[in-house]
């Protein structure tokens, strides 16, 4: 491949750097390529879905009778299947969002991958949608109004 990448901001470029895997960033092919290449990262298990989408990949679980296993295992797995297929999972940008209805709702240890703690956020932005763990609009409709007003 090796394929050259400079970043540029403003009037400052930086040094070239050239990288040997996957396609250039912006690639038409990429959205296909990466559901090409993670076709075969599937859920284990029944109570699970994983989600893939344009080099984004979610793990939802739902988790009864407080047994968190099924999902702790899904999340492990990602990350084995990861590794075994060459991709890096970024713990930084990775968060996790507890949906949580009960009225008396309990403490979640944090998801550890390759012994980092992977951020409980109340919300984040999926594919362009602010969740909540809350599930209501408000937080995204908040975005969009206010983004609809500096246009």
């Amino acid at each position: 491949m090796g394929h050259p990448q400079v970043v540029r901001v403003g009037n400052n470029t930086s040094a070239t750097l050239i990288l040997n895997t996957g396609p250039p960033q912006g690639c038409v092919l990429s959205p296909l390529l990466y559901s090409l290449f993670t076709h075969d990262c599937t859920a284990r298990h029944d109570s699970n879905t994983i989600i893939k989408f344009a080099g984004v990949t979610t793990v939802v679980g739902l988790i009864t009778d407080n047994d968190e296993t099924a999902y702790r295992e899904e999340v492990r797995d990602l990350a084995v299947w990861c590794q075994d297929n060459n991709l890096s999972l970024n713990v930084i940008k990775t968060k996790e969002m507890i949906v949580d209805y009960r009225k008396k709702r309990t403490e979640h240890a944090p998801i550890l991958i390759d012994g980092a703690a992977v951020e409980q956020v109340e919300s984040f932005k999926f594919l362009g949608v602010h969740i909540t763990n809350k599930l209501t609009w408000s937080k995204h409709t908040k975005t969009v109004v206010k983004y609809t007003c500096c246009i």
